[in-house]
């Protein structure tokens, strides 16, 4: 289980990691002239962080912690584990919303001003200290 355990807390790192620069790099992305040398190098640095840390990480942290599920460590009687898989649901849904931001400007059909990124950088800050306090805390 300390393996399991382990491997999971190594995934969710990486995938956080991820989670805060991929937005913080649209947000510069978001002012670069489309086409420009400045755009175009955006866009293979997210694509690559999306493809190669985020999106692996992320598979990892979910079937490390289905694993850990399988082998009853989460005592479900308890609150804790609800708010931790509603804030794990919200922070997947949230790398979606990124992967689509990501083909939006490989497209250069991106819409959304400089702040709407500025904003959305903080929530997978929000959802990362909702999980951390429910499973170290445990505050029900």
């Amino acid at each position: 289980m300390e393996w399991i355990k382990a491997g999971h807390v190594i995934a969710v790192i990486a995938w956080m990691a991820g989670m805060l620069y991929l937005p913080r790099l649209f947000v510069y992305h978001s002012v670069a002239e489309i086409g420009s040398d400045k755009s175009e190098t955006f866009k293979i640095m997210e694509r690559r962080l999306l493809r190669g840390i985020i999106t692996p990480a992320m598979i990892a942290t979910w079937i490390f912690g289905l694993w850990m599920v399988a082998l009853g460590a989460v005592d479900w009687s308890a609150g804790w584990p609800y708010l931790k898989a509603v804030a794990v649901l919200a922070l997947t849904a949230c790398h979606g919303i990124l992967a689509r931001h990501t083909r939006e400007f490989a497209g250069d059909k991106n819409t959304r001003p400089q702040k709407y990124f500025r904003i959305i950088n903080e929530v997978p800050t929000v959802l990362m200290i909702i999980i951390v306090i429910a499973v170290i805390a445990r505050p029900f």
